[in-house]
């Protein structure tokens, strides 16, 4: 670890009310003693203060600031820090911490404060994580999320199951090197309702990461339908503004058009596509084909259907694209004299599921179908009460719930699983208690590289390598 002292503009290049610039290390005292002009010498200061005066360089006035006095150990990286709450322009939050890197501080390289923090043991990796992820925070719920797993609700959650599967694990070897006084016979049975408990637990930690990169990036949400469906008309209704061309001519969007729209504290990612039909018009053509390239990935699909036109071959196409993915069923047009109705489109997708052969399948696709009104605005309401109902199951409690939004911190979760696995298999076959605690021992390691207990250094450097500069 590197021990100089660093400082950066915490607060981004942006004009605004203040900005501040951080100073952390062994020597942010004397740096800041140097350049700071006051009532007090801050070496001397009590810690956790703050006191008013000028940052100077050359004996003049650079700012008018207020400071920050952070003594260690009680700080956020664990060393002694500054912050010098400066004017918020960036003109000036340059100049100050030029001054700054002039008289015995080093520019931080992006993350490296929280970096210390992790180093210095006041945060495990998880919490470091959940940094970044509290500021690129986008909803409601995302935030709540960070916030929990800031608080280290993923590090306690680890931490229980690793003393577990140490606990057996020094049993097992304490009893081989001691064969005399302490017996294995019949534990292979007792270790593997342990292991059966503690392979549960990480799995629902797993299967929790979906609704957890949901909450973190958004629901990748695909809009399709048959051309002038009004597909343009709901998006243009639900991001608030004109964001799509909406006429009456037939194949108006044909290319893919984008918009982050919040709605019920969720992020929707929505892709307005090309109305789906079959087509001379090679543009039209190549619209279609992107528009199923995107269903394929979406987490869920709005199929529009005009309520006012009768069902054809195209909106049968557009069903068995849609069978068993999640989906939700837009009856549009309802202000005028519809001449569908949803038992038309229920009777349509019985078509569709006897395609497919099990019963199962078919229970799993219960779509939800909507009336609305594009152009009048109705029905909308009811769209965003049954998405919420959809993708947040009940009243999302982050004191209880532990959402898994790191791809590291899941494939990790995965990984150990697996070491898991080759333990009931040992105890299946028979093989002999050392091989037990091999792999549990796996297990163990892989867990703590998620609170980064057993971590390699280039690991941690691309970590911190992603986060802003100044945190």
């Amino acid at each position: 670890m590197k021990k100089d002292t660093i400082a950066a503009i915490s607060t981004g290049m942006t004009n605004a009310g203040i900005g501040i610039v951080r100073i952390s290390g062994n020597e942010a005292f004397e740096v800041i003693d140097r350049i700071y002009k006051g009532k007090e010498i801050l070496s001397e200061a009590d810690s956790h203060t703050i006191h008013y005066g000028f940052i100077q360089k050359d004996n003049e006035n650079v700012d008018e600031v207020l400071v920050s006095v952070m003594k260690a150990p009680k700080t956020f990286t664990g060393e002694d820090i500054v912050e010098i709450n400066c004017h918020g322009g960036t003109f000036v939050l340059q100049k100050v911490l030029e001054t700054v890197l002039e008289n015995g501080a080093r520019a931080a390289e992006p993350g490296e404060f929280t970096k210390r923090a992790f180093l210095n043991g006041k945060i495990d990796l998880s919490q470091a994580e959940a940094v970044i992820d509290v500021i690129q925070s986008q909803n409601e719920y995302a935030l709540k999320s960070s916030v929990s797993q800031l608080k280290g609700s993923v590090r306690r959650k680890i931490e229980e199951i690793r003393k577990e599967i140490l606990y057996h694990t020094a049993f097992i070897e304490t009893a081989l090197d001691d064969p005399e006084h302490i017996s294995v016979d019949g534990y292979g049975e007792k270790l593997q309702n342990t292991i059966e408990k503690i392979k549960k637990e990480l799995k629902k930690l797993i299967s929790s990461a979906d609704d957890g990169r949901i909450l973190k990036e958004g629901i990748q949400t695909v809009i399709v339908g048959k051309p002038n469906a009004g597909k343009s008309s709901l998006l243009n209704v639900l991001s608030g503004r004109e964001r799509a061309i909406v006429t009456d001519i037939e194949g108006t969007t044909r290319d893919i058009l984008e918009e982050q729209i919040h709605l019920q504290g969720l992020n929707l990612n929505m892709i307005d596509t090309a109305g789906i039909r079959e087509t001379e018009d090679i543009i039209e053509k190549m619209g279609v084909e992107k528009a199923k390239e995107y269903i394929k990935a979406a987490d869920l699909i709005i199929y529009v259907v005009d309520a006012s036109r009768n069902l054809d071959e195209n909106d049968e196409k557009i069903l068995n694209l849609v069978y068993n993915k999640k989906a939700i069923i837009l009856l549009n047009k309802s202000d005028l004299d519809t001449v569908i109705t949803k038992e038309d489109i229920e009777q349509k997708i019985e078509e569709v599921s006897s395609v497919y052969k099990t019963d199962e399948k078919k229970k799993e696709n219960n779509i939800p179908m909507i009336d609305i009104s594009a152009k009048k605005e109705q029905g909308i309401r009811e769209f965003e009460e049954t998405l919420k109902r959809m993708f947040l199951r009940g009243n999302i409690s982050f004191n209880d719930e532990i959402y898994i939004t790191n791809l590291r911190q899941k494939e990790a979760l995965k990984e150990a699983v697996n070491s898991l696995e080759k333990v009931t298999e040992s105890i299946n076959n028979q093989m002999p208690e050392d091989f037990y605690s091999i792999d549990l021992m796996d297990a163990y390691e892989i867990l703590g590289s998620i609170t980064g207990e057993t971590i390699g250094e280039d690991l941690v450097n691309e970590i911190f390598s992603k986060f802003c500069m100044g945190k």
